[in-house]
């Protein structure tokens, strides 16, 4: 049965309005969302034709409510982290994806590849950060073919703060950091959905990253040795997704070198936690290894 029928023999009235009647009753907000909906059995209708609300003052009204009614509530989880040393910038991510207690995907890639030389993390919403770290890739690649140069790691994350504070307020869901390698160096910096830029030696952002401080804190040096390095942005990782309910499903993991980045793995946390308990690096944890 077409939609339309089925509207028609279940609210008459509603019907008639949809088929052309203007003598039904169009004034209740039900009735016009129902319409615009129903219309054409069922297609979704252009924007150009939605209604507004059925008041005197629609601006104000629309104004009011939103202010009263609270923001979305993101239920969001991650452990994303990354840290200067000797030999340049370690970056390692979990790939879970959740929204409250439902495990949307396992799989997901919270590293953007910016540049050759930049790198982004994804913490908060998942749309957010790639849409502003997308527009950020653009932004430093029309700035080095209109200066011929490279941008620095500090201008590049300026510029995705500059970007983001001119929507401060809106509901942004961003905690980014911004890595790389520049004529300084390595460089690490973070930027989240406020606009706020902080610079230092290690960064860890998440619903996991509490626990990931931790590990980091007690093993972090600046003369690190690479594997060093990426055996402690591993271990940190895992104590994160083995405490936080939010994170889990694969280590992913980067090294920024002088040369640009290198991709280390993407490893299931299982495996990663068979390879620190062989190597001796965890201190019993979960349940005996058979």
């Amino acid at each position: 049965m077409a939609l339309s029928e089925l509207v028609r023999s279940h609210d008459p009235a509603l019907y008639a309005a949809i088929s052309g009647n203007r003598t039904s009753d169009w004034s209740t907000p039900v009735a016009h969302e129902s319409a615009s909906l129903l219309a054409n059995d069922g297609a979704i209708c252009h924007p150009d034709n939605l209604v507004i609300p059925s008041v005197e003052r629609p601006l104000q009204f629309a104004t009011e409510t939103f202010q009263k009614t609270p923001r979305i509530k993101m239920l969001k989880g991650t452990t994303t982290l990354a840290f200067k040393f000797q030999h340049g910038v370690i970056v390692a991510t979990d790939a879970r994806a959740t929204a409250g207690s439902w495990i949307a995907s396992s799989t997901v890639k919270k590293v953007i590849e910016i540049n050759k030389y930049l790198l982004g993390t994804m913490a908060g919403g998942a749309a957010d950060c790639q849409y502003w770290e997308n527009l950020l890739a653009q932004q430093c690649r029309l700035y080095e073919l209109r200066n011929g140069h490279r941008i620095s790691v500090a201008a590049a994350s300026k510029l995705l703060s500059n970007i983001v504070y001119q929507y401060k307020g809106y509901g942004l869901s961003m905690g980014t950091m911004i890595c790389g390698w520049d004529g300084k160096g390595p460089g690490l910096y973070y930027v989240d959905d406020d606009g706020v830029r902080l610079t230092h030696s290690l960064f860890s952002v998440g619903s996991g990253s509490p626990y990931a401080y931790g590990v980091l804190d007690a093993g972090y040096r600046w003369d690190l040795s690479v594997q060093q390095a990426l055996e402690l942005a591993s271990r940190a990782i895992f104590y994160a997704v083995y405490r936080d309910s939010a994170s889990g499903g694969h280590l992913n993991m980067y090294h920024m070198k002088e040369d640009g980045w290198e991709k280390i793995c993407w490893t299931d946390v299982m495996q990663v936690h068979a390879q620190l308990i062989k190597k001796d690096l965890t201190t019993a944890i979960g349940p005996p290894s058979p």
